[in-house]
């Protein structure tokens, strides 16, 4: 059965963009009528990229819980919902029915508003992946409240900037969280944070790890004893709030170049229509096939590609709370042969860093009910690219290589899974209703293909940003300032013959070698092609010859090795794949990256290190592993 908006075949997508852009309103106010709503709208959009101002489906009042839960239960109320897999696989799993989901989440809105939570609220969430964490985002949507999740890996100060910068007088945590072979303490994390933030009213604790927690008294309370509570009222309905398309459903952080979190803002109706449509499409999800995406709901790949967009679309949705190497590097493929995964998106860091184990970790798993892999997060190498198509997927299933932003909501550019051809390392094509150009320094559109330059979208789509929280100036200069009229992704771009799209990272990762562009994502790209690299990173110094040169931090397969000779033969591969130009002028082996908890490398730690920079390297206490860092700086060349 294919959705009311659902591609099927290449010349459909073609049809489909070509629709968009010519008239954008009708495009999405048809995808949109497949939709709840409790009042249509009376204008599909009004826009511009000056203030910015942008406004979808004005008028229209809905509420998107419905549409991910209550209009699912007539037909489907027994099919799962989400299926969460927890991080000792020896715990029992839960498989959570739409039925099920729709009286949990009524049950938290209950307890939200027992505990003061209205219509407008900021609602912090700080939990590890449980299904109860989705259960909060979605009884946060049901009455009205912003939710606003902070990954559960960020420390103490970072949390107290955000909850300031919302004035959220709620937060929703648990005790403590399991991640592999460690116990993160999120309660004594949430204390730390709140000496800074008196204005706190409740905090609201689910009891995950038994961890002995500190409970102030009138501040905070267990979530089970607050269930029981409403439980004892009687049936806890909870109609749902009726919203305003562009009322706020959520406030996301994302990292600022000054230093201070963007609160990026998405309001219930676009994002609603856009995550759910991009989901349906890039995946080809079909009713029955069960989707894993790897993320954390922390991050915008999990709030539309983990909730709000497989829950709106009817679909099964699976949670896993560990990690990929842990209790050893087979988890992954132990989840997808336990629940006969259907659509397997993940990171490109998990990819290499499972590639280092070899082939002996997926032996003896049955991975053939798997029908797309994606990939998220960074642009994906094409060793990486072909060793997840040939080895996971059987040379069998599609590999969509996703390119978008917290800011945008959902994919932007992407093939569509067995619809649109795809291409190692190149995100491809753009989404309906997505129309990217590339334009030089002096925003000057470039014409034709074959060619480089910024990554800027000239239209606006129903999920775009509508502001930073409290600071819509921010919004305006970060996004919208710098090539007047357009959206500019910050991310550098090439076009090729055909009109795909290659990401080559981020413009302020763009090196000026020699008077020569270079884009580091295109350096590393090369340098993993090399047999013994496991993984790279790639960052500019100043250079007195080159105005910048380029060093790289490279993890082999190999650490006993004649490290010299390694370093001739990365240069080789380099030379051969991009040019001399490309050259890594340093080349420091490491035994790991500063990466976060969900992946990403922080290469401007790197980049102080390459620059000579010691001492001030900024906060650490986010990564994965601090100590990698003092590791990095010993050995610097």
């Amino acid at each position: 059965m294919a959705y009311p908006y659902q591609i099927l075949t290449e010349e459909q997508y073609h049809e489909a963009w070509n629709k968009s852009v010519a008239n954008p309103e009708a495009f999405w106010g048809e995808v949109a009528s497949s939709f709840q709503w409790r009042k249509p709208w009376d204008k599909v959009l009004e826009w511009n990229f000056e203030e910015p101002n942008v406004k979808w489906f004005i008028g229209g009042k809905l509420n998107i819980t419905e549409n991910c839960l209550d209009r699912h239960l007539a037909v489907n109320a027994d099919t799962p919902a989400i299926i969460w897999e927890p991080n000792n696989p020896d715990e029992q799993d839960r498989v959570i029915t739409y039925k099920e989901l729709h009286h949990k989440v009524m049950q938290f809105a209950n307890v939200l508003k027992n505990n003061g939570v209205k219509k407008g609220d900021r609602v912090c969430i700080y939990m590890g992946m449980v299904p109860e964490l989705a259960i909060a985002l979605l009884a946060c949507a049901r009455i009205g409240a912003i939710h606003s999740v902070i990954f559960g890996g960020f420390s103490a100060q970072s949390i107290s900037d955000r909850l300031q910068d919302a004035n959220a007088e709620y937060i929703v945590t648990c005790d403590g969280a399991f991640r592999g072979n460690k116990e993160i303490p999120l309660k004594a994390v949430i204390d730390d944070a709140l000496v800074q933030c008196r204005f706190v009213k409740k905090v609201i604790v689910l009891q995950r790890t038994d961890t002995p927690v500190s409970m102030i008294k009138h501040r905070d309370v267990w979530w089970q004893d607050e269930i029981d509570k409403v439980e004892e009222m009687g049936n806890p309905d909870c109609p749902a709030e009726e919203m305003d398309a562009e009322d706020p459903l959520f406030i996301l952080y994302t990292s600022g170049s000054t230093g201070k979190p963007k609160g990026v803002v998405h309001t219930c109706g676009g994002y609603m229509v856009y995550a759910t449509y991009t989901f349906v499409n890039v995946f080809q999800y079909q009713p029955g096939d069960i989707h894993f995406c790897t993320a954390d709901v922390g991050w915008i790949t999990g709030h539309s590609y983990i909730v709000y967009g497989p829950l709106s679309a009817g679909a099964t949705t699976l949670m896993f709370e560990g990690i990929p190497t842990w209790p050893d590097a087979g988890r992954f493929w132990d989840v997808v042969d336990k629940y006969k995964v259907n659509i397997l998106y993940t990171a490109p860091t998990a990819i290499r860093s499972l590639m280092a184990y070899g082939l002996k970790p997926i032996e003896g798993h049955d991975l053939c009910s798997l029908k797309v892999l994606g990939s998220v997060g960074e642009p994906i190498n094409e060793e990486a690219w072909h060793w997840f198509s040939e080895h996971i997927g059987k040379n069998n299933c599609p590999v969509v290589d996703t390119w978008w932003q917290t800011e945008n909501g959902g994919i932007l550019i992407s093939n569509l899974a067995g619809v649109t051809p795809s291409k190692p390392s190149y995100a491809t094509l753009p989404l309906p209703g997505i129309q990217p150009v590339l334009v030089d320094e002096q925003g000057k559109e470039i014409i034709g293909n074959n060619v480089s330059g910024n990554l800027c979208i000239k239209h606006p789509w129903p999920s775009i940003i509508r502001t930073t929280y409290g600071d819509h100036e921010r919004c305006r200069t970060n996004y919208f300032a710098t090539y007047p009229g357009m959206y500019f992704t910050g991310d550098g771009c090439y076009r090729d013959e055909k009109g795909n799209y290659r990401i080559t990272g981020r413009v302020d990762d763009v090196l000026n070698v020699s008077g020569h562009r270079i884009g580091t994502a295109e350096v590393e790209n090369a340098i993993n092609m090399h047999e013994g690299v496991v993984e790279s990173a790639v960052v500019g110094y100043p250079h007195d010859i080159k105005g910048q040169g380029i060093y790289a931090f490279v993890i082999c397969t190999n650490t006993h090795g004649d490290d010299n000779l390694m370093r001739q033969d990365i240069m080789q591969t380099v030379n051969r794949i991009i040019g001399a130009i490309a050259r890594p002028d340093k080349i420091q082996f490491v035994s790991a990256l500063p990466k976060t908890r969900s992946g990403k490398i922080i290469r401007r730690i790197l980049r102080k290190i390459a620059e000579g920079e010691m001492s001030n390297l900024g906060d650490i206490t986010t990564l994965l592993d601090p100590n990698v860092v003092d590791d990095i700086k010993k050995g610097r060349i």
